[in-house]
């Protein structure tokens, strides 16, 4: 009888990868293993023989090789043994023993550092920026609480002149295998919480943890141009590693305080000026900072209320590089007040004279007034 194709035994195309492979024979032995058809053992027992078989060649470069030029022929002849070639048939192999990689993945035992050591955890400080700060740069001082690591038995949590134990639970692996019905699924050690070692004589500093508290004073270099919202990453300052592991990271996380004059937009800048009634009746010119210094800004006459006039360059430099931003100055016509008799008296003048000239004077106004005729009329029309 002609055998299957081994690339559809597992369900793959001809150039699937290694992963995609392992993956699909992974899902097709879990399917047919004998264990898990109860009702007709003998047929799922042949099909996870072909499964076995196929996976054993393609996992296999040279096999994989010798398979994709010669078929069959090609690998046959080099497996030896029994039937097929392959010497041991179905081996009689559990089901957690095919699967016991796969669960040891997903419950943390593919993935825990040898001899128990663990990277210490990352750690996040808040860092205050005033705007000039931000845009110009700095270099902050910081002091964080963090974990480090004992200085007087150095990472080892145990009393000075002895040193841990293997673990009795574990022997040393820092995992144990539960069987649950036909499932094997490994998990921490309970007894030495995965570093397969046991503190019989802890230290006295840290009581066997292997780590203090303490506060660590740090420099941080600020580069010109960060923002709210933007982290800078000190390696290694975090908390010291248990079991001599390594040290996490530190992330100083940036948020710059309100400014009373600026107002900040990615690169640009914004900002409020007041000017008076009669220089934006007859135009003049003012200064006006910047994060720079002070710069001159002049106003046309007949200037009108929230005017935006852009002084180019005058902005942000982005801290991932670009064109530095520009200052947007938006002008504000500021109402006398406190007004003295005659000072009222000539506004009076000057109102009836600008009355007289219509819409010559004041074109908004009259322009927004037979807007809200036109509105009226055809609500009453």
């Amino acid at each position: 009888m002609a055998k299957e194709d081994y690339y559809k035994l597992l369900g793959v195309d001809r150039n699937a990868s290694d992963a995609e492979i392992k993956k699909s024979y992974r899902r097709m032995a879990m399917k047919f293993h004998p264990d898990r058809n109860k009702d007709n053992p003998d047929e799922a027992e042949v099909k996870f023989k072909q499964i076995k078989e196929a996976y054993e060649v393609l996992s296999d470069p040279k096999k994989r090789s010798a398979y994709d030029q010669f078929g069959h022929a090609g690998v046959d002849a080099s497996m030896g043994g029994g039937p097929g070639g392959f010497g041991g048939g179905f081996s009689g192999e559990s089901f957690s023993d095919v699967f016991g990689d796969v669960f040891g993945d997903i419950f943390g035992g593919g993935g825990r550092a040898r001899g128990g050591a663990q990277r210490g955890a990352d750690l996040r400080y808040n860092l205050e920026l005033t705007l000039e700060e931000a845009v110009g740069g700095t270099e902050a001082k910081i002091r964080v609480p963090v974990m480090v690591v004992c200085d007087e038995c150095h990472g080892s949590g145990a009393r000075k002149g002895s040193s841990p134990v293997t673990c009795s639970t574990c022997h040393g692996h820092g995992q144990v295998r539960m069987q649950q019905g036909f499932f094997s699924v490994q998990q921490t050690c309970p007894t030495c919480g995965g570093t397969g070692k046991q503190i019989k004589d802890p230290c006295r500093k840290c009581h066997g943890q292997g780590r203090v508290q303490d506060t660590k004073t740090l420099s941080v270099k600020v580069p010109p141009g960060v923002d709210t919202g933007d982290r800078i990453r000190l390696s290694g300052e975090g908390e010291a590693g248990k079991g001599g592991g390594p040290a996490g990271d530190l992330y100083v996380q940036v948020h710059v305080k309100d400014h009373p004059i600026f107002t900040r937009d990615g690169a640009n800048l914004y900002c409020e000026v007041p000017i008076s009634f009669p220089t934006a009746c007859l135009g003049g010119e003012l200064e006006v900072p910047t994060l720079n210094g002070r710069v001159k800004l002049k106003i046309p006459a007949e200037t009108q209320t929230g005017k935006l006039f852009r002084l180019r360059g005058k902005g942000v430099k982005p801290v991932r590089g670009g064109a530095v931003g520009d200052l947007l100055c938006r002008v504000q016509i500021e109402t006398p007040v406190h007004l003295t008799k005659e000072q009222k008296e000539m506004v009076e003048k000057l109102g009836e004279s600008l009355t007289g000239g219509g819409k010559q004077h004041s074109p908004q106004e009259h322009s927004w007034m037979d807007g809200v005729k036109s509105f009226f009329d055809k609500l009453t029309g």
